[in-house]
């Protein structure tokens, strides 16, 4: 019987120093070369496809596409600010949808803090279509803030609870018992003292937000 199979075989092709995304900080690196051979006994013996090229930290481990040795702390941390925006408008929206009720306040609330708090302005018909998609996919704010706040600096963290309660308690009228509670998960997904987290909620009332 005649043993034919496929494997990669991942080499190294060269090494040097770049600013590592995941660890923040210049780190060395190597750039491998991964391709798929045909094997024989388990043995490679023809190459069949070309090679899959990837940077690769020595550091943390994480891979890479090659452009990421263009990119320099400066960038990457622009890169990263612009994303923390997206995500935190998000959990804003996220907290209104709690209850499955988002009133017209609510609303306003969100497309202005969105322009004043975030610096990252959004129309009505963005924020429908944030809500639209989070309905669909059935995404809980406890869960998406969990995931994305990892890579959060302790300020975004500040930021975006900030940006959770003003959007939670938009309307003049009671708050759900369904936001509050999620409001108050946030302190221990964020990470944040009881101190950190009442600081937060006082400072965010000396916004100017609808």
């Amino acid at each position: 019987m005649i043993l034919i199979g496929t494997m990669n075989l991942t080499r190294t092709r060269e090494r040097g120093e770049f600013y590592c995304p995941t660890c923040g900080a210049t780190r060395s690196y190597r750039l491998r070369a991964r391709r798929p051979f045909l094997t024989l006994y388990f043995i490679p013996t023809v190459p069949i496809g070309a090679a899959e090229l990837f940077i690769q930290c020595d550091d943390c481990r994480s891979s890479w596409d090659e452009s990421v040795l263009e990119m320099d702390q400066a960038a990457h941390q622009l890169v990263q600010e612009e994303k923390f925006r997206d995500e935190a408008i998000r959990s804003a929206v996220l907290i209104t949808l709690v209850d499955d009720n988002v009133s017209e306040p609510e609303i306003q609330s969100l497309l202005e803090l969105s322009d004043v708090l975030f610096d990252r302005p959004i129309d009505r018909e963005e924020l429908g279509r944030l809500c639209s998609i989070a309905r669909q996919a059935g995404i809980q704010a406890n869960n998406y803030v969990l995931t994305v706040s990892k890579r959060w600096t302790m300020q975004q963290r500040l930021l975006a609870l900030q940006g959770m309660f003003l959007a939670a308690t938009a309307t003049e009228e009671d708050v759900s018992p369904e936001k509050l509670k999620m409001l108050q998960s946030m302190r221990d997904l964020l990470e944040l003292t009881d101190q950190e987290f009442e600081v937060a909620i006082d400072d965010a009332l000396n916004y100017d937000i609808a």
